[in-house]
C-alpha cells in the first residue's frame, strides 16, 4: 500500500473523524476549516482525488463531498487513531458492577454494560463447558458417499453431522469403523482422539483412515459448537442507528446472524488467538451479513488462560476512539472477577 504524505494523513483523519460525528459526506471547504491545515479548496479537492484512487475514501453520486471506504477505516484505527484511556472513577464504577459472583450473572452484566456504554449491541462469549467426551459412535448410510455421523456423548447429548467420503463405504465397513472408535476412544474428549488416532490410524486399513479422520473432525466441530455460547444485549440499539436502519434487509440478515449463532462466534473465537483488542472493519470479518458493520473484540482470562471474549457490533461509522477502551477495559475487569479466589 502507498504511503500517505502528513498532509494527506491529516486530511484523511480529519475527513473520518467529521463523518463519524456528523454523518454526512464531508466537502473540501469543512476540510479546510477543520484540518488545521492552510490550503486553498482547490489543493484539498487534489489530495481527496488521490484518496479516492487509493480506495480510502469515496464520493457518493448524490453529493459532492466524501466518505471513507472500509479500507479508509482501517488505514484510520491503525495508524491515525489516538484512543483516550477511560478515566480512573469510571474503571471503578464499571469494576463495581462486575462483582465476582456466578459466571453467567457476570457474562450477562458484562454484555449489558457494552452495550450501554457504547448504545451498540454487546456481546460475551462465555468460557466453553468441560469437553465434551463420547460414549458411542455410529455410522450410517445415506446415499452413495454420504454417511450420518452419530455421536452420543457420555452427557447423553446426541450429535448428528453428515460426511461426504471420497468413495462409498460398505455396511461391514461402517459396523467396523464405528466398532473401532467406540472401544478405543470412549471416555474421552475429542482432542484426546484426535491426538491419539494419528498413530492409532497407521495400523489401520489406509482406505478405512479418511472415515476415520472425517468424523474426528466432525465430531471435534459439533463439540465445540455446542459447548459454546454467548450473551448478546442491546441488538434492538441497532435499529436506531440510521447506517444500518436505513437498509432493512440488510438488518435482517444481521439479526439472523445473531440467531445461527456459529458464524458469530467463530469471528469473536479469532480474539481467543490474538493480544489486545481485535477490530474487524466491514466484509473483513469473512461474514456478508456484517458489511456496512464492525466488531470491536477482546479476549478475556481466567487465572493467565483466554476462555472467551467480548466485543461491541456497531456501524462502521463508530467512535472507534471511544468504543475500544470500554471493549478493552471490560474484558480486563471481566478477567479480574473470573480469577478472583472464591
Amino acid at each position: 500500500m502507498k504511503l500517505l504524505d502528513p498532509r494527506s494523513q491529516i486530511l484523511l483523519k480529519t475527513l473520518i473523524e467529521r463523518y463519524i460525528v456528523e454523518g454526512q459526506p464531508v466537502g473540501s471547504r469543512a476540510l479546510s476549516r477543520y484540518s488545521g491545515l492552510e490550503l486553498s479548496p482547490a489543493t484539498v479537492r487534489n489530495v481527496m482525488s488521490d484518496l479516492e484512487e487509493m480506495g480510502f475514501i469515496t464520493s457518493p453520486h448524490t453529493s459532492a463531498g466524501r466518505i471513507p471506504t472500509a479500507l479508509g477505516y482501517r488505514f484510520f484505527v491503525d495508524s491515525l487513531l489516538t484512543v483516550q484511556p477511560l478515566e480512573q472513577a469510571r474503571v471503578r464504577e464499571l469494576k463495581g458492577q462486575l462483582q465476582p459472583d456466578q459466571p453467567q450473572r457476570l457474562m450477562n452484566s458484562a454484555s449489558h454494560l457494552l452495550s450501554d456504554l457504547t448504545q451498540f449491541a454487546g456481546v460475551v462469549v462465555s468460557p466453553r463447558r468441560d469437553t465434551v467426551k463420547i460414549r458411542q459412535i455410529e455410522f450410517i448410510s445415506l446415499a452413495e458417499n454420504r454417511i450420518l455421523l452419530i455421536i452420543v456423548t457420555t452427557a447423553g447429548d446426541v450429535q448428528n453431522r453428515i460426511l461426504i467420503t471420497r468413495r462409498a463405504y460398505s455396511s461391514a465397513e461402517l459396523v467396523e469403523a464405528a466398532a473401532y472408535l467406540t472401544e478405543h476412544f470412549a471416555g474421552l474428549g475429542f482432542d484426546d482422539i484426535r491426538a491419539r488416532i494419528r498413530d492409532e490410524l497407521k495400523q489401520l486399513r489406509s482406505d478405512m483412515s479418511e472415515l476415520m479422520t472425517a468424523a474426528v473432525e466432525a465430531g471435534n466441530a459439533a463439540a465445540e459448537e455446542d459447548s459454546a455460547s454467548y450473551v448478546l444485549s442491546g441488538e434492538t440499539n441497532l435499529l436506531d442507528v440510521e447506517d444500518l436502519s436505513s437498509n432493512m434487509a440488510r438488518l435482517r440478515e444481521l439479526f439472523k446472524l445473531f440467531e445461527q449463532k456459529t458464524g458469530l462466534m467463530q469471528l469473536l473465537d479469532l480474539s481467543n488467538r490474538a493480544q489486545g483488542v481485535q477490530i474487524f472493519i466491514g466484509d473483513e470479518s469473512g461474514l456478508s451479513q456484517l458489511d456496512g458493520c464492525s466488531v470491536v473484540t477482546a479476549g478475556y482470562e481466567v487465572n493467565g488462560k483466554v476462555v472467551g471474549s467480548v466485543g461491541v457490533i456497531g456501524p462502521t461509522r463508530m467512535a472507534y476512539d471511544r468504543v475500544i477502551p470500554i471493549v478493552d477495559i471490560t474484558a480486563r475487569l471481566l478477567s479480574n472477577a473470573l480469577s478472583s479466589p472464591g
